[in-house]
């Protein structure tokens, strides 16, 4: 029952509950996998909230991944040393960037290109505020989403060796559609894929261009990447954990640090109906949706935007008013729907925390 706060009379629904205890575990375990933290650079998108950023300051680790301007600028108010935005950032949101840059001169700021296009916008951008921008090079190795053919980047690489504006600071590799069951088939799929990074790597070195980082994966090829010294590694999901990755890859051994909280507001024809909808749970993914911690639940019959209604074998012992707890199967997506989070020490409820990332701020 380490899920269930003592005080839960307290407790607004729809809500997310977080568990420091179990979060600082988690990095624990994180930076065992590693070796070290001084490796580690992971991915902020999964939480957006500063005190966790704070925490992994506190373990030693300097440097983070992001995927917006916000998460940006929440981890540089926080003191990080060196943040990576792993996003194409264009249009307006160059000018957004270099602002970051001068209202952050302690923390090291790198973008991702992955085209002559980004890379031209961003050396104009920078000539233009009179700044050096470091960049690294998003590579493509397999998930078909954002990055170069590994082939074609060595070209981009080469244009900025007579440019004072622009720094080439080292490669990313995100490998999300590597999500094999088996760890075993999850190695010889990454390993293989990899295999044109390697040789990208090679000719760089053969031309005495510097490589610097390789920011490598995420959350399922995290353990792979950790055998291989000179990867730097970025999961993001192992700080709160979830129900999906629990099930899909069994062989990391993280605990659940994010709990979803709902009540029963109606019992139509005997179903259970939850104050769950998808406004308050990411719906992106087929049911189950939620894991329930304390109830048998059975068919889904209706998920919309405010309301949950499911059936269950064990409807009878619930009553309207009671609260349910369930672990989310994606917890990122649902984290961003909430602005802020309850956090329990101890089976209390003791404060909140702001999800203060999960806001879009735009110039004028």
């Amino acid at each position: 029952m380490w899920f269930k706060p003592v005080n839960e009379s307290s407790l607004a629904t729809p809500s997310v509950l977080l568990f420091p205890d179990r979060i600082e575990e988690n990095i624990r375990r994180m930076i065992a996998i590693a070796g070290s933290a001084q490796r580690l650079r992971p991915h902020v998108k999964t939480h957006k909230i500063a005190e966790l950023i704070q925490m992994q300051l506190n373990n030693g680790i300097t440097r983070f991944k992001c995927a917006t301007l916000s998460e940006v600028e929440m981890v540089a108010e926080t003191g990080a040393e060196d943040i990576l935005l792993s996003y194409p950032t264009l249009g307006p949101g160059l000018e957004m960037w270099f602002d970051l840059i001068r209202r952050f001169p302690a923390s090291k700021l790198s973008v991702t290109v992955d085209s002559e296009t980004a890379l031209s916008q961003l050396g104009s951008c920078a000539r233009k505020n009179n700044r050096q921008a470091d960049f690294f090079v998003d590579l493509d190795n397999g998930m078909h989403r954002t990055g170069m053919n590994p082939e074609m980047a060595l070209q981009l690489i080469r244009q900025v060796a007579n440019n004072g504006n622009l720094r080439f600071r080292g490669l990313h590799i995100y490998d999300g559609h590597i999500h094999e069951v088996d760890p075993e088939q999850r190695k010889v799929h990454c390993d293989s894929e990899f295999e044109a990074v390697n040789r990208l790597v090679g000719q760089l070195e053969m031309e005495g261009i510097e490589v610097g980082e390789l920011a490598c994966g995420g959350t399922p090829t995290f353990p792979v990447h950790a055998a291989y010294p000179s990867r730097t590694l970025c999961p993001g999901t192992p700080l709160l954990w979830d129900a999906g990755y629990s099930l899909t890859i069994p062989d990391l051994d993280f605990l659940p640090a994010a709990v979803v909280a709902g009540r029963v507001i109606s019992k139509p024809n005997g179903q259970l109906c939850f104050d769950l909808g998808y406004k308050s749970i990411a719906s992106e993914m087929s049911h189950p949706r939620l894991h329930f911690l304390e109830l048998t639940a059975g068919k889904v019959i209706n998920h919309s935007e405010e309301h949950l209604v499911l059936s269950s074998s064990e409807s009878e012992r619930l009553s309207v008013g009671d609260v349910v707890y369930a672990l989310p199967t994606h917890i990122c997506p649902t984290m961003a729907l909430h602005e802020q989070v309850y956090v329990v020490r101890n089976q209390h409820i003791t404060e909140t925390w702001q999800v203060v990332a999960r806001k879009r701020f735009y110039p004028i």
